[in-house]
């Protein structure tokens, strides 16, 4: 009997941990990167060996220091965000496994512009915002967290498991939700992250983050959801 109620509770636990289904309404932006990057604002400071920029239908983001590549347009309501995205490790000068990260639903409380920094990472903490980096400090943690506005950088989930980290030059499909107060992050159809906000932030900008390492982008999507 007792073997019967730990199978039934781990059956209920791996069903709880994948992907929900959300009703897909509209689709309001699309970007797989055969252009250019008119969209976007790219943050990466001032060293001659950082770039971003489309290479090969890709969005690629080759640097030696903090970069965040911002979508222009704001975003509000209950949406789904994806894309596919890779940790490059090759032979390349800036390849290091680390840093899938992502910020969404981001505004600064004291400055209309958004886009006035250049990509280190303590510039952003002054933002109202949430934050996950996948695979951070060298591919050793995994976490998420909502940045207050106020420089209060509050941690809610921090993953150390080797499930939840990352994996040298595979494509991952990464969603993110924000539905109703809830924020969910998948990867690859399983729930990384899943947070319900007594203060939701129900508007702001999303961008691609990472820091010291080179990552491809391409087959973003963004839904508003019913």
């Amino acid at each position: 009997m007792k073997l019967k109620f730990l199978t039934l509770f781990l059956l209920i636990t791996c069903l709880s941990c994948k992907e929900k289904e959300y009703e897909k309404d509209e689709l309001l932006f699309e970007e797989n990167f055969e252009e250019d990057l008119s969209q976007w604002v790219v943050e990466t400071g001032y060293s001659p060996d950082a770039n971003a920029g489309i290479k090969d239908g890709k969005l690629v983001i080759d640097v030696d220091r903090g970069a965040t590549v911002w979508l222009k347009e704001e975003l509000s309501g209950n949406i789904l965000i994806e894309y596919d995205r890779k940790v490059i490790m090759e032979d390349g000068e800036n390849d290091r496994l680390s840093d899938l990260n992502q910020f969404w639903m981001a505004r600064d409380p004291k400055n209309a512009n958004l886009f006035t920094r250049d990509g280190n990472f303590g510039e952003y903490d002054s933002l109202r915002m949430y934050y996950f980096g996948i695979g951070g400090n060298t591919n050793s943690t995994t976490r998420f967290r909502k940045y207050a506005g106020n420089g209060d950088r509050i941690l809610i989930h921090d993953l150390q498991e080797e499930e939840y980290l990352l994996e040298p030059n595979k494509i991952y499909h990464v969603k993110t939700v924000v539905y109703d107060g809830v924020t969910k992050v998948y990867v690859d159809d399983k729930e990384f992250f899943s947070y319900e906000d007594e203060e939701p932030l129900l508007e702001g900008y999303f961008g691609f983050r990472t820091t010291e390492s080179r990552h491809e982008i391409d087959n973003m999507k963004i839904y508003s959801l019913q």
